[in-house]
């Protein structure tokens, strides 16, 4: 009698005790009038287990990690990163585990590991309950598979479902409610894959929106006296109508772009009380005359790849997932491949490992001729596992100094790795910047953009110095992450504690980071707050490059900036007012940008992962021959 209740009693042992550690720990806690439905379907789980199941202390241990897994995995991700797993994160899960070292990936590895074998080793249909629960978990699996909407329907008519609030989502639900009803999301929500006259109207319409811009910033050009303000263009019209542009013939020049792993002003931390200022003072001063210009990234404190394709391909990421994993499954005429089709020699280098965010297949089908990775670099100057921003940029000046010296044009992309949490320093490198932050990251945050400011400016004076008329774009890639819960900026008041306190500006704050744009001899180019995905295009029109393109599709609307993020939007509007776009009644600002948005999505699908019914017609359907690859790709 007693082991029939194990189940009963194994799931009220462990349920009290994540909750309380959820709860005390990190700061997320079920609420109670939806602990009943979660605590009864985990008892459902725990007696499944326990037919299928061939001994008894494997399956309390089996039961131990899965529930563990549910309720303090989801914690620490919310606490991280704001927002429960989502089924996407296993197309991460690799990723996950290549960053991870020492205890951290024993911490992930081993309760994965250990799950997975012992369902194995314990699995048993020696009794009519094992048959009975086989059929649960099959009708079940097929109905979250084939028939999502059975599930989805009554159970978001009765807790409702906001798709920009996952973490409410969470707490409103349970652990095992939410994973369940969010994989039955991730079937019912595949992407669609437009045909040819799905695809060829979503393009006609962003086209005459692109083309309707234009129209409205050459009127506003005609009879200006002098340079028209940069702030009232999109940043590709206002290159196009500036005095000092030059001749619209295509002008090959270098181009180096830097990614800068969570690169933030943290100055932003008013009750941090930094001394000095955390930023190199050279930074500052070339940052200033850009207006401190900002960059809109698609992300918080993790998922580099997502910034990576938006700064490269133009298009905006919309979705909490790694678009590099699964959604770029085309050979596509991004930044990379344009420019090799120009004569141009492209260039990747992480010193990462070369598999990570699937960057292998991402850089080739992007147009990157080669890619450096880790074992690519002398690994003279480390911050543990961390390669320094100083001897990363010394080296990959080295490897292309035979190009800039011959004159060949060339697509330099570098993204940095140091800068990753948790900040760590080298002997070299001591700490500078004191704070009087209670929250850990904070100081150690300050530290490590002193000196990746610092170095980023040895670098950016030594290409200035040797290539004076080449286009220079660095950009954070991410907001740092600074405790749990965002403690760092809470204590600051820069955001609230939890997504659905944001105001308007918190999330434009959310994912804004410093970005300089350089235009050769001209200098940085002023263009306020832009959207990574609109960066390539800015680039193209900087090398006055007027033939069709995919940025085309994306360029802005009239009057207003579109930010969007998974569930959500915001406009960024032409007086600078931040109207964000959550869910309908829309207003009209918004209305604008949710079916420019949509449209986009169709593009996208059919460019990344479709037919490509929209690609530009003069561009080669493969990329060109690599010129050489240090990783065969």
């Amino acid at each position: 009698m007693l082991l029939k209740l194990l189940p009963l009693l194994s799931t009220t042992l462990f349920y009290a005790l994540y909750y309380l550690i959820s709860t005390f720990k990190f700061d997320v806690q079920i609420l109670p009038t939806s602990v009943p439905y979660d605590y009864l379907l985990q008892l459902v789980v725990a007696y499944v287990l326990y037919a299928l199941s061939r001994r008894v202390w494997i399956f309390l241990m089996i039961h131990a990690l899965l529930m563990g897994l549910l309720y303090i995995g989801n914690a620490v991700k919310i606490s991280f990163f704001g927002g429960p797993i989502m089924p996407d994160d296993v197309f991460a899960l690799q990723s996950l585990l290549l960053i991870l070292d020492g205890w951290q990936f024993f911490a992930a590895a081993i309760p994965l590991a250990a799950i997975a074998s012992l369902l194995l080793f314990n699995f048993s249909m020696r009794h009519w309950s094992a048959y009975l629960a086989s059929l649960i978990v099959i009708l079940l699996g097929i109905t979250v598979v084939y028939k999502p909407a059975t599930l989805l329907e009554p159970m978001d008519g009765y807790f409702g479902n906001s798709v920009w609030d996952q973490r409410s989502n969470y707490v409103w639900r349970g652990a095992t409610l939410y994973t369940l009803l969010e994989s039955a999301r991730h079937f019912g929500a595949a992407e669609v894959i437009p045909d040819a006259d799905m695809a060829q109207e979503a393009a006609d319409k962003l086209l005459a929106a692109s083309r309707a811009d234009s129209l409205s910033a050459a009127t506003m050009a005609v009879g200006r006296t002098g340079s028209l303000p940069v702030a009232t263009l999109s940043p590709s019209l206002a290159v196009a109508f500036n005095e000092e542009a030059v001749a619209k013939t295509f002008t090959p020049r270098n181009i180096h772009i830097v990614l800068l792993e969570s690169f933030w002003d943290p100055n932003a931390l008013k009750k941090a009380k930094f001394k000095p200022y955390p930023l190199s003072p050279e930074f500052l001063e070339l940052w200033k005359s850009a207006g401190y210009s900002h960059a809109l990234a698609p992300v918080f404190g993790g998922f580099t790849a997502n910034s990576e394709f938006e700064v490269l391909c133009g298009f905006p990421v919309v979705k909490d997932a790694v678009k590099f994993e699964h959604q770029l499954l085309n050979d596509v005429p991004c930044l990379p491949h344009i420019l090799a089709d120009k004569d141009y020699r492209t260039i990747a280098s992480h010193p990462n490992v070369p598999v990570f965010w699937n960057r292998v297949n991402a850089y080739k089908r992007m147009g990157f001729q080669t890619y450096w990775s880790l074992d690519d670099f002398v690994q003279d100057d480390m911050n543990q596992e961390f390669m320094s921003d100083s001897t990363l940029y010394r080296q990959v000046l080295d490897k292309i100094s035979g190009s800039l010296d011959a004159g060949q044009p060339v697509l330099d992309y570098i993204v940095t790795y140091f800068g990753h949490w948790n900040y760590p320093l080298s002997e070299s490198r001591p700490n500078k910047i004191s704070s009087s932050s209670e929250v850990e990251e904070v100081s150690a945050y300050a530290n490590t953009a002193y000196y990746k400011s610092k170095e980023l400016m040895v670098f950016i004076n030594e290409v200035r110095k040797r290539d004076p008329e080449s286009i220079i774009v660095v950009f954070g890639d991410h907001l740092p992450f600074l405790g749990e819960n965002f403690a760092g900026y809470v204590e600051s008041g820069v955001l609230a504690a939890n997504r659905s306190d944001f105001s308007p500006s918190m999330f434009k704050d959310y994912v804004s980071t410093p970005m300089l744009i350089i235009d050769g001899k001209r200098g940085p180019v002023k263009f306020g707050s832009l959207p990574l995905y609109q960066v390539p295009k800015l680039v193209l029109d900087l090398l006055n490059f007027d033939e069709p393109s995919i940025m085309d599709y994306t360029a802005p609307l009239p009057s207003q900036r579109v930010r969007p993020l998974p569930g959500l939007h915001f406009n960024i509007l032409a007086d600078g007012a931040v109207e964000l776009c959550k869910e309908p009644p829309y207003s009209e600002a918004c209305q604008l940008s949710s079916r420019w948005l949509e449209d986009i999505s169709v593009v996208s699908n059919d460019l990344f992962m479709g037919r490509q019914f929209t690609r530009p017609k003069y561009i080669p359907e493969k990329p060109p021959e690599p010129i050489q690859a240090a990783v065969a790709i």
